[in-house]
């Protein structure tokens, strides 16, 4: 007898069911601890490297070779544009985050999505990056704007569907409440 696969906005419905089946009955199921390496190159020019990660805690390999971004700045602020700025990553992260849980959840809900963007932006001085008085060195403000179309979906379940996002994604979270920051250097 031949399974069939629910795959709705390109997620497998099935796998996400039971995901949460899984996570309900071993919390561990749900711990992860991702990792990223950034190696300095020229100037403001770093490369940065994704790969394995910690899955209730056992190593995950499933990745054969590493992601690599390349960040700098742009020329204005001495870089030479080979690639986004760790701030420019830090929004789109924020982007990836909620179409991953807005998508995924639309998904569960039997909602589907044809179309799904985000527009993020951060205002940011960077005085106190230069060792001069401002405000925080961070973002002063963000501002996301989505779109989303749906064939079978009323405006009020996306719009709460939305809202929803917002409160369940790992990286709004990380950006809206203090997060512990360890720091170490080794001398070598």
């Amino acid at each position: 007898m031949a399974t069939t696969t629910t795959l709705r906005n390109g997620i497998d419905v099935d796998q996400l069911v039971q995901t949460i089946e899984a996570t309900q009955s071993d919390p561990n199921v749900g711990t992860f601890t991702f990792r990223a390496a950034s190696t300095w190159q020229d100037g403001t020019h770093s490369i940065g490297r994704i790969q394995s990660f910690t899955h209730a805690g056992e190593q995950d390999d499933s990745r054969p070779t590493p992601f690599e971004l390349h960040g700098d700045e742009p020329p204005v602020l001495l870089g030479g544009n080979h690639g986004p700025n760790a701030v420019e990553l830090v929004l789109q992260a924020l982007g990836f985050c909620y179409a991953v849980g807005y998508v995924a959840n639309a998904a569960a809900q039997g909602i589907e999505i044809t179309r799904m963007d985000y527009e993020v932006e951060g205002d940011l001085d960077v005085r106190p990056f230069l060792g001069q008085d401002g405000p925080r060195p961070g973002f002063t403000e963000i501002r996301v704007t989505g779109r989303v179309s749906s064939p079978n979906a009323t405006d009020e379940q996306l719009t709460e569907l939305c809202s929803y996002v917002q409160d369940t994604s790992p990286v709004r979270d990380v950006l809206a409440n203090p997060v512990p920051v360890h720091t170490s250097l080794e001398i070598v």
